[in-house]
């Protein structure tokens, strides 16, 4: 009752950041009970903290004790598991170096336990209460998908993609991949080609389980089911972008090498985890005849063109501001 009567008292902050390439961006929302009364954001030449970035967060969280810090999780070994069964998750994981979250008691998504102490050390100037698996954003942007719709969805940040198959809400089948060069896109197709009988390496993905004793790691273990996801709206059509790649989009796009080369890598190394899909025996694997692609950072029609004539898939691609999907999911764990 005091505490309501404090908050009452205070603004809410919401305060996210996003690590890209070379850069990173703080994403900042301000609510007056439900009122929202303005939003912010910043880019910023550090993909840790600087003095600007931090003196930048301080001056929101100064002035409200009602602050909340997120952040996407970047850690290199992550991903997501078709089961929450615990005996189970031995089969794709190493849960003794690994910290889970379960999601609706349906699948999980786990990340390294050193690395997600390492951000935790990384921030500690600020504090992080949250760090949100890529995977709970692809999940919850397509949920009006997810719940019908069997499908490949796929999350692509700068150079990073994740990537899942779902079935009626049940996931059978999910990876994280870290772009690199455009030279070892092409010798993984090549060693696909050589070798049909690759198996999955799981090792480019990770999971959430037991993190060990960071206090600020506490609040990320308070998320291990994330049923309250289930309480934000669903996509309105007036928000979401069109499905569809515009038509009249900037053809001078095609045009771009540096575009072209990152797309046909993407498209590579996509192409190369749903051959995994396929063939790993540990996955359910239904046949595939749509993507939906949450698109943060503008990727050319190439993208799309690939996967149509290439792989005979139907795309579909929605728009996404990838630091206010982070605050909306901070916000479901705060009402």
């Amino acid at each position: 009752m005091f505490s309501k009567l404090l908050e009452g008292l205070y603004h809410k902050i919401f305060i996210n950041i996003v690590i890209g390439i070379s850069s990173s961006v703080v994403y900042v929302e301000e609510y007056e009970k439900q009122k929202l009364l303005g939003t912010y954001s910043e880019t910023f030449n550090t993909t840790t903290i600087d003095t600007k970035m931090y003196e930048y967060i301080k001056s929101f969280t100064s002035e409200s004790p009602y602050n909340y810090i997120a952040l996407l999780d970047n850690s290199l070994i992550q991903g997501a598991i078709p089961t929450c069964e615990k005996k189970d998750m031995s089969n794709y994981f190493d849960k003794d170096s690994s910290k889970y979250i379960c999601y609706q008691n349906r699948w999980a998504s786990y990340s390294s336990k050193p690395e997600l102490n390492f951000l935790q050390k990384t921030y500690s100037t600020v504090g992080l209460d949250f760090i949100f698996s890529p995977f709970s954003i692809l999940s919850r942007f397509f949920k009006d998908k997810i719940n019908s719709t069997l499908a490949l969805y796929i999350l692509i940040e700068e150079q990073r993609i994740s990537l899942a198959v779902f079935d009626n809400a049940e996931l059978l089948y999910a990876d994280y991949l870290k772009m690199d060069t455009i030279q070892e896109s092409e010798d993984v197709l090549l060693y696909e080609n050589a070798d049909d009988d690759i198996d999955l390496d799981l090792e480019n993905s990770i999971d959430l389980d037991d993190i060990e004793s960071i206090d600020s790691l506490e609040n990320f273990g308070d998320i291990e089911d994330l049923d309250t996801l289930d309480d934000i709206d669903e996509f309105s059509e007036a928000q979401e972008t069109e499905e569809e790649i515009e038509e009249n989009a900037d053809e001078s796009s095609i045009d771009d090498i540096d575009g072209f080369n990152e797309d046909y890598n993407r498209f590579t190394r996509v192409q190369h985890s749903i051959n995994n899909y396929y063939k790993d025996a540990r996955y359910e694997s239904k046949f595939l005849e749509k993507i939906y692609i949450a698109d943060s950072v503008g990727s050319s029609r190439e993208l799309k063109r690939y996967f149509e004539e290439e792989m005979f898939l139907s795309v579909y691609v929605r728009r996404l501001d990838l630091s206010a999907e982070v605050c909306e999911i901070a916000k479901a764990e705060t009402i």
